[in-house]
């Protein structure tokens, strides 16, 4: 009776220990690879990737940066606007950009001031100000010579069970002195399925 007893116990352990192994199998996967689950709902971090490696590689391509009158010109980010249906973290694509362009030394991108009068990181902005404050110095704003905006569109179909949704990517980048588009381009991302998968 008592090996009975021990042998279910063991095998009610093994079972649970292989039921736990199994619900919990996270795993890293590499941010840009094929292994991200891609859904038909929702940018992934794979599309807001895509979308900034592409336009960059746009803009360096123009060689629009050249011609501002010093270099690395100064930009500021302006407001990205959403027309998806989403809640979604513009940040997610405009830091990557930003990041791409400054290492490039062409430009320089400012926390201080937008196109708007408005500080793009409001906290940078604060302790800036704050630290100048404290020290006695003059406040100095450096102006943008570029401004970069842009717009999110979403578009959805479907065909049976099967749904296609499309994301637009727009980017413009503007001279504050004049306030014309010396650059604009926009790159789109498709996925197509009947619901949320991994790879792309």
């Amino acid at each position: 009776m008592n090996k009975l007893v021990l042998a279910t116990t063991t095998a009610a352990l093994a079972l649970a220990f292989t039921g736990c192994a199994t619900k919990n199998d996270a795993k890293y996967v590499d941010s840009q690879g094929t292994g991200t689950i891609v859904s038909l709902n929702q940018i992934n971090i794979q599309d807001w990737n895509n979308a900034a490696d592409k336009l960059v590689a746009s803009l360096l391509e123009s060689n629009v940066l050249e011609r501002a009158p010093s270099l690395p010109a100064v930009m500021a980010v302006s407001r990205i606007r959403n027309n998806t249906q989403q809640q979604v973290d513009t940040d997610s694509l405009t830091k990557k950009i930003r990041v791409a362009l400054n290492k490039t030394g062409k430009i320089v991108t400012t926390t201080t001031l937008g196109p708007d009068g408005k500080a793009e990181d409001a906290m940078a902005a604060d302790v800036g100000a704050m630290g100048s404050f404290m020290a006695g110095e003059k406040q100095k704003t450096t102006l943008p010579y570029y401004t970069l905006s842009g717009k999110l569109l979403e578009d959805r179909v479907k065909s049976g069970s099967t749904q296609q949704t499309t994301y637009t990517f727009q980017l413009s980048l503007t001279t504050v002195k004049d306030g014309l588009a010396v650059w604009e381009d926009e790159t789109q991302i498709t996925k197509q399925g009947q619901r949320s998968s991994v790879g792309w």
